[in-house]
């Protein structure tokens, strides 16, 4: 006595290699937009495996990377399937790459280019200060900056502690 399963019939069509129309589900809008991007229509996800499963399929993950059609797929490379996977796996899709160049490409002129007069912001005392500060000299009456040798000898002490 054999007792039908509910993937049965869709094994069995998987056997067969019917097509069958995909359900993308909650995914469809963004697979018909990638579709417009890469100006092909997707591949079908899956096909079927060796006991009729379906299983992954390497031209879709090829298709999601935004790869050309054939670039691990080509029946000339004679890949199996877990090699494609495994190489599409391990591979950088060409936008991210591009991306990331181009951010390197912008530090790095950045760096190269000519030093510039800070602008006046740049300059700008940015330390609070009080209302009676704003409006005069902060400092009582009396008193002097600090001269350059003090500063420097106190920076000394500083050091050697």
């Amino acid at each position: 006595m054999t007792v039908a399963t509910a993937r049965a019939p869709r094994a069995r069509r998987a056997a067969r290699a019917e097509p069958t129309p995909v359900d993308w589900g909650e995914y469809a809008a963004a697979v018909h937009r990638w579709e417009l991007i890469t100006g092909r229509p997707a591949p079908c996800p899956t096909r079927p495996g060796r006991h009729g499963r379906p299983v992954l399929a390497p031209p879709f993950v090829e298709w999601l990377m935004g790869l050309p059609p054939g670039w691990v797929t080509a029946a000339a490379l004679d890949l199996p399937r877990t090699a494609q996977l495994r190489a599409l796996g391990n591979a950088v899709m060409p936008q991210q790459a591009a991306h990331a160049l181009r951010l390197l490409l912008d530090d790095l002129t950045c760096l190269h280019r000519p030093p510039c007069l800070p602008s006046a912001s740049a300059t700008r005392d940015t330390t609070p200060r009080t209302a009676a500060a704003r409006a005069g000299s902060a400092r009582p009456s009396g008193t002097s900056r600090a001269s350059t040798a003090e500063r420097d000898r106190r920076s000394a002490t500083r050091s050697r502690r």
